[in-house]
């Protein structure tokens, strides 16, 4: 199901580049989250590599054996290459939901392929693309994020919500800024909460700025929102999503990881990713999601500059050794 039967849903958002399958595993192994989404994925690769008989994306590796609920997120601009992947996900994959992308700012998605949020200008364009691509994936639902318009100045979230509901989505995301705010200034919930009282029956899930258990049962019930969708708070904290779930049930918060755990929660993740990247991939990948690990803690700029340079797994876990002040080797040798 799209949405929990009882109560308010708390999904974790598509992030290119962290929500792969080991920060997914990572969410299970946590838990507090509703749907898992995966990485965004390009329609057309897809649909290249398939032609060339070539292996998968690696955004879906993992995707076909791996625990559901699961959302797999797509994006393009034409209804037809989008529809051929939705089918196969629905069909082959029998994913959970499959989510449209018509909110990505990134120059290389908006704008030079002419998709993401670069299509929030043509509603009647996305409504085109969701009625086709529904019908493909059927019964699996479809269902679309957007942001509240391009810029300030033309905000149509609406109008773009309308367009999404009468084309047969099953649900929507909107995340409180416009394209041009990329991810500057803070997420508009009052533009959000606007959209509600406009939809005939779909859920509406919020999105921008929930970093703390307060931030999200704020949101929760301060405004008209079926859900939350958290996407770079649950990166900085995977285990945010467990406490969350924790306070809506009205149960104890497990507190922050000491320095202990957040060692042993590196080790693993680090592990996972070797389970899909090579050695060099996954020490690419680990350092990024250290840095975020360690936000706010005392030391953690220096530390994170040495991280980033770090060009060998032995010299990284050296670097944890010494902040962390704990000897790593028998774990992850």
């Amino acid at each position: 199901m799209f949405l929990k039967s009882t109560g308010k849903a708390v999904y974790s958002a598509p992030m290119a580049g962290y929500t792969n399958y080991a920060y997914r595993e990572f969410l299970r192994m946590f838990g507090g989250v509703d749907l898992i989404a995966t990485e965004m994925v390009s329609a057309r690769s897809f649909v290249e590599l398939e032609m060339r008989g070539s292996e998968l994306p690696s955004r879906l590796w993992g995707v076909q054996d791996e625990p559901r609920p699961l959302a797999v997120q797509i994006w393009d601009n034409h209804p037809d290459t989008l529809s051929q992947l939705a089918q196969r996900l629905a069909l082959e994959f029998k994913v959970s939901v499959i989510d449209l992308n018509f909110g990505c700012p990134a120059k290389q998605i908006a704008g030079r392929s002419g998709s993401g949020s670069f299509l929030l200008q043509f509603p009647d364009r996305i409504g085109d693309i969701v009625r086709k691509v529904a019908e493909a994936a059927r019964p699996v639902p479809v269902t679309a994020k957007i942001r509240l318009g391009r810029t300030r100045d033309t905000i149509n979230a609406i109008d773009v919500a309308q367009s999404i509901e009468d084309a047969g989505a099953a649900g929507l995301t909107v995340h409180g800024r416009t394209a041009s705010e990329m991810y500057h200034g803070q997420a508009d919930w009052e533009e959000i909460a606007a959209i509600k009282p406009k939809l005939k029956s779909i859920p509406l899930i919020g999105n921008g700025d929930i970093r703390t258990v307060a931030d999200a049962l704020f949101r929760l019930y301060h405004y008209p929102v079926d859900g939350i969708m958290i996407g770079r708070g649950g990166i900085d904290r995977p285990w945010l999503f467990r406490q969350i779930a924790q306070a809506l049930r009205g149960e104890p918060i497990t507190p922050e990881p000491t320095a202990t755990e957040l060692r042993d929660i590196i080790v693993k993740h680090f592990n996972l990713l070797k389970q899909q990247f090579n050695d060099h991939t996954a020490l690419i990948l680990i350092r990024k999601t250290v840095c975020h690990y360690t936000m706010n803690r005392a030391g953690a700029r220096i530390f994170r500059n040495k991280i980033c340079s770090a060009k060998e797994s032995s010299v990284f876990f050296r670097l944890i050794d010494e902040f962390f002040g704990n000897k790593l080797s028998a774990d992850y040798e």
